[in-house]
């Protein structure tokens, strides 16, 4: 006698969840070495607080760096910034504007050239140049708001770290632009004629915060840092040219990271909330590896092992049910 249609239909529903459950997925480990966040660019090493990839490094550098063939760039408002060097020892980031003037060659247009440096407001307090980081604003207008609200209109206009647009204004480069009747001939921040702008502006970072050179109504700029305590020799041909910015974390991110790494995870931020996160391989902490109570939630849990086990008993409990059902009419 063969067996009822509903005790085949059984049978096969109960062999089709049996072959589909996944096994039960083994508890994430501790103190799992990860390297998705420590990359390379280039010869140049990228690492926390920079990174490459979403989810890595500090949420306020987030969005910061990429990698362009081989080259890395720094993104912001202002424009693109190849980075020549990043200073994990004295956090310090040297970026090279193509754009920008030099004491070799000037360039200006009268719409301005070159991209200046602007953040994002809330980047600010983890990122800004250096305070030995001078820039150098050529041929602003008068009306320009760097003159705007000052009693003496040459007030902004100062040297930085013994680096000016007196040595500046002494570059072959003013020769060559003068020869092509390119401007007139200043001397150093003092305008070269009555009521006439100077022909250059050295200005620190923190006296406008905002370098816009467009807005500014400058025709260009160059920027210059110092590294050493001593005056450069050769003047400002001697300069390191280039933008020196500097990045700073808050004090509680120096002990959280730390204790990541410590129990070998990477320091990250969640990419919605942007507060700080250990990563630890497959899972991710609010404090460290160590800390499986502090596992951050993750919206990849939907799709977990279980996740997918609960929906599988779950149509094993709907088909008994429709079982039992077809089984009890069959016998009324």
């Amino acid at each position: 006698m063969a067996p009822p249609r509903s005790s085949l239909l059984l049978a096969a529903l109960l062999v089709l969840c049996a072959c589909t459950v996944p096994p039960p997925a083994p508890a994430a480990a501790a103190n799992v070495p990860i390297t998705t966040c420590r990359s390379f660019c280039g010869n140049i090493t990228v690492d926390y607080p920079f990174a490459l990839h979403p989810g890595c490094g500090h949420a306020g550098l987030r969005d910061l760096l990429f990698c362009i063939n081989g080259a890395l760039m720094l993104h912001l408002p202002s424009g693109s910034y190849r980075v020549l060097d990043v200073d994990y020892a004295y956090r310090g980031l040297t970026l090279h504007d193509p754009a920008m003037s030099d004491c070799r060659a000037l360039d200006r247009t009268p719409r301005g050239r070159g991209n200046g440096f602007v953040l994002e407001p809330w980047r600010e307090p983890y990122l800004a140049p250096d305070p030995d980081n001078v820039f150098l604003l050529l041929g602003c207008r008068a009306a320009s708001p760097l003159f705007q609200g000052f009693p003496d209109r040459h007030l902004p206009c100062r040297n930085v770290s013994g680096m000016g647009c007196g040595d500046y204004l002494a570059c072959p480069a003013w020769d060559d632009y003068y020869a092509v009747g390119g401007g007139r001939r200043g001397d150093g921040d003092d305008a070269p004629g009555a009521g006439a702008p100077p022909e250059c502006c050295a200005v620190p970072w923190a006296a406008i915060r905002a370098v816009n050179v467009s807005r500014l109504e400058c025709e260009g700029y160059s920027s210059a840092y110092s590294l050493a305590p001593v005056r450069a020799a050769g003047g400002a041909a001697g300069w390191a040219y280039g933008i020196r910015a500097s990045w700073s974390l808050p004090e509680s991110n120096r002990g959280f990271c730390g204790a990541c790494r410590a129990t070998g995870g990477a320091c990250g931020h969640d990419m919605e909330s942007h507060a700080d996160l250990c990563l630890c391989g497959d899972w991710n902490s609010t404090s460290n590896c160590d800390s499986s109570a502090d596992a951050a939630p993750s919206g990849a849990a939907a799709h977990s092992p279980d996740a997918v086990a609960a929906v599988h008993w779950a149509v094993l409990a709907s088909g008994l049910t429709s079982l039992w059902w077809r089984a009890s009419r069959s016998y009324l």
